[in-house]
């Protein structure tokens, strides 16, 4: 994975912790990174350029009105006043590549000088076992800070640890193992033909960026949260809210005021024009 730093920009040291969208169902990783770069002052300082990543290319993401820069595949942005990096990621990970993309990305984050990496991620609602929306959107973590995923901080959030993450468990241990360069080929074969169908969460790209990023040493949350396909932008207001707790960023320096999301210019057309009224 290479870094291309854009001219003219340099970057921030004091940006320590890192925002990452792994892409999911819904897509709330990435409007939730929209929303930070959008909200926060965010300064886009370099690309990311992987060979795994399908290329993609469109109009200024950001505004306030399109000025016809560029946005890429991968996007580095940096907002120092809140020592935040935000990676945007548009557009998704050649089939069958996932673990070489979280490898690579591993690699490249922990030369970085990170001390923290959120992953943020959507699950299929389909798969959720235990329903509780008494409480409204419920989120849910996967933490490195201890080896049974559970961290401390997100509990006092009022979080739930993934329950599905057990590294005892067959499918979690193959990531492992992956990791540490322990699976045979017949391993890769076997496990792989019934990843998806039989573990759900351990295929998804949030698990080996996970598995990847923790065996580096980096400090890893991932932020999850249930979701279907449609409309979801308000999962990322909430999505986005808890990335401000958990970095303790209740009142953001810049770029939010009264607690107003900066809505980007690209979700003007997120999902399509309006219908035309004259077909009723």
């Amino acid at each position: 994975m290479e870094f291309v730093l854009e001219e003219g920009k340099r970057l921030h040291e004091d940006c320590s912790t890192l925002i990452l969208p792994a892409l999911s169902i819904g897509n709330v990783g990435q409007l939730v990174a929209d929303l930070l770069i959008s909200s926060m002052g965010s300064e886009r300082v370099g690309y990311l350029d992987d060979p795994n990543v399908l290329p993609c290319v469109g109009n200024d993401a950001y505004g306030p009105f399109p000025q016809g820069e560029l946005a890429l595949p991968l996007e580095a942005y940096d907002s120092p006043s809140n020592a935040l990096t935000i990676i945007q990621q548009r557009s998704p990970v050649i089939k069958g590549m996932m673990v070489e993309f979280a490898k690579n990305m591993a690699g490249f984050l922990a030369g970085s000088g990170k001390k923290h990496i959120i992953v943020l991620s959507s699950l299929d609602f389909g798969k959720w076992q235990k329903v509780d929306m008494s409480s409204g959107l419920q989120i849910y973590y996967l933490s490195s800070a201890n080896s049974n995923g559970t961290d401390e901080n997100c509990e006092q959030l009022g979080w739930k640890k993934l329950q599905e993450y057990d590294p005892s468990q067959k499918h979690w241990k193959y990531l492992s193992d992956l990791v540490e360069g322990n699976a045979t080929l017949e391993d890769i074969i076997s496990v792989e033909d019934e990843l998806e169908e039989e573990n759900y969460y351990a295929s998804l790209p949030f698990a080996a960026l996970f598995s990847f990023l923790k065996a580096k040493g980096l400090k890893v949350t991932c932020l999850l949260c249930y979701c279907s396909e449609g409309d979801n932008i308000l999962d990322a207001f909430q999505l986005a809210d808890a990335v401000c707790k958990l970095h303790r960023l209740s009142h953001p320096t810049t770029g939010i005021e009264g607690d107003k999301w900066r809505v980007p210019l690209s979700w003007m057309s997120v999902y399509g024009p309006p219908p035309d009224l004259s077909i009723f």
